[in-house]
């Protein structure tokens, strides 16, 4: 194959700076057309970053372009309405996370996907930061070796802070008014209060609910919601313990979030910058103490490569064939269930 032809549906604040700004660098793909219901945006952006098409609308682009990929970033509570329809260009899609705003409406989303004959990724940036990359291969060479035990426990900190990190400097903007779009129906299952509840949640902390699998390794069931809001546990399929931690504390300038992965005889730690920082990997630490040498920690060294840059270098590659989707839409879907399952824990409904 040769470059990627990549289209984009949307590009306000995070279809910019979390991904646009990223695919017009990777070599292995060329934006060559975007949609965007704001002209005076989308003429805007085409120019700063050099696209040739733009078009009023998805439904316009998918006509006129031959793609291989779509990216499509929208608010996560219109996936349904806008999904469905770009799949049926029958080309790959990436969308921001989560899956959707409901179980309901995600399990639609699967079915469309099963039914069109291509897949859908999800941002999940966080599986491609490199560090997590790393940790998630040294973690499955552990539990296969059993050098230093059997994985005991998996914690991820995910304290509110300065997301951003200046991520939104160079964010192109316009005086058009917000336009009227359909959002998806709210979830049958939940009064008015409990669905706020649940998808302030999926909002803000969806990241760590998959996260918490990718760490693992397995599936997981939650088992109990900390009435105060603060603490989320879980138990993985082969009975590891998991917990989240949501916000035992904030921070103005500054991303504290990080996951502890404990064997009986040593850990991996891994901290994770702020979301929109801009060549800034993560870091690993690797603590062993096997019993027979000394303990030791190790830190390896990533290169200056940004999670979001990585996970557009990642759906590229999926594309050619070259590797496999890091999240799938059937594996987010995963997320939305447990997402419930914690709501129902703190709220009794």
């Amino acid at each position: 194959m040769d470059r990627v032809r990549i289209g984009f549906v949307g590009v306000g604040g995070m279809g910019q700076c979390a991904h646009l700004r990223n695919y017009v660098t990777v070599p292995d793909c060329e934006v060559v057309a975007l949609a965007e219901i704001r002209p005076k945006l989308g003429q805007a952006v085409a120019r700063r970053y050099g696209i040739e098409k733009v078009y009023a609308s998805a439904r316009e682009m998918l006509a006129a372009e031959e793609l291989d990929g779509i990216v499509a970033s929208q608010p996560f509570n219109r996936h349904g309405v806008i999904v469905p329809e770009i799949l049926g260009a029958g080309v790959p899609v990436f969308t921001e996370k989560p899956l959707a705003a409901s179980v309901e409406v995600g399990e639609r989303i699967v079915d469309a996907v099963a039914k069109s004959g291509t897949w859908h990724m999800v941002g999940y940036h966080k599986r491609s930061d490199p560090a997590s990359m790393f940790a998630r291969v040294e973690i499955e060479r552990l539990k296969e070796s059993g050098e230093l035990g059997g994985l005991k426990y998996v914690r991820i900190l995910m304290p509110a802070g300065d997301w951003v990190a200046n991520g939104f400097t160079g964010l192109i903007g316009t005086d058009e008014p917000a336009p009227a779009l359909e959002f998806d129906p709210p979830a049958s299952d939940m009064d008015e209060a409990t669905f706020r509840a649940y998808t302030d949640f999926v909002n803000y902390y969806i990241h760590q609910v998959n996260l918490l699998r990718f760490f693992l390794g397995e599936s997981y069931r939650v088992t109990y919601a900390d009435p105060s809001g603060v603490m989320l546990a879980a138990v993985s399929e082969s009975g590891v313990a998991g917990v989240i931690e949501m916000s035992p504390y904030q921070t103005t300038v500054d991303w504290q979030e990080s996951a502890l992965i404990a064997f009986e005889r040593g850990w991996i730690r891994v901290d994770l910058p702020a979301p929109l920082a801009s060549n800034r990997p993560g870091t690993v630490t690797m603590y062993r103490d096997p019993g027979d040498t000394p303990p030791a920690a190790i830190v390896p060294q990533f290169p200056w490569i940004h999670a979001m840059r990585q996970q557009a270098i990642n759906f590229v590659a999926a594309i050619r064939g070259q590797a496999r989707p890091p999240c799938e839409a059937a594996e987010a879907l995963e997320d939305l269930r447990a997402a419930r399952e914690y709501i129902r824990l703190l709220k009794g409904r």
